[in-house]
């Protein structure tokens, strides 16, 4: 792996289940609905775990578990990041910088985005300033858009650790 600073992508969608938890960057969101998923289906720790992985080189979060793996059932996602994180550091990386997009129609998070971001920064093992949420709508299109989903975007930079 060449290079000092490598970038990674993340991408997760997660079905919205009447009785599930709504989880979301490691925040517990009062709701109605929370997304469906083998582990506590947290889309954006997902997504920023998928980044984690793609930055270095790793593969992605399916690979490591396997939603039909039942170690894994009701998993908190921040334990699963967690596990990508010391992957990515025992290959001589760590985080720099995330920048992260939760695409739903409800709830609204504006309440909520400085809670996620603070949690995703912490995960992360960075300053809140080096995490930045964005929370957009599908303007109802599609799954999101209809109210059935949540989406979750994000990019990661990761740096080279110095000897």
């Amino acid at each position: 792996m060449s290079g000092t600073t490598r970038v990674g992508i993340g991408w997760d969608v997660h079905r919205l289940v009447a009785g599930r938890k709504f989880v979301l960057g490691g925040i517990v969101i009062d709701h109605p609905k929370g997304p469906e998923g083998h582990s506590d289906a947290d889309p954006l720790f997902h997504a920023v775990a998928d980044a984690v992985l793609g930055a270095a080189g790793l593969g992605d979060l399916g690979e490591r578990f396997s939603p039909s793996d039942p170690k894994w059932k009701d998993a908190d996602s921040g334990s699963l990041l967690s596990h990508c994180l010391a992957e990515a550091r025992s290959v001589g990386l760590n985080p720099a910088q995330a920048d992260c997009i939760v695409i739903l129609e409800e709830p609204h998070l504006g309440a909520h985005k400085e809670a996620i971001r603070r949690s995703v920064a912490q995960a992360l093992g960075l300053a809140d300033t080096a995490v930045n949420v964005k929370a957009k709508t599908a303007e109802g299109i599609g799954a999101v858009g209809a109210k059935e989903a949540i989406e979750a975007h994000a990019l990661v930079v990761m740096e080279r650790s110095r000897p």
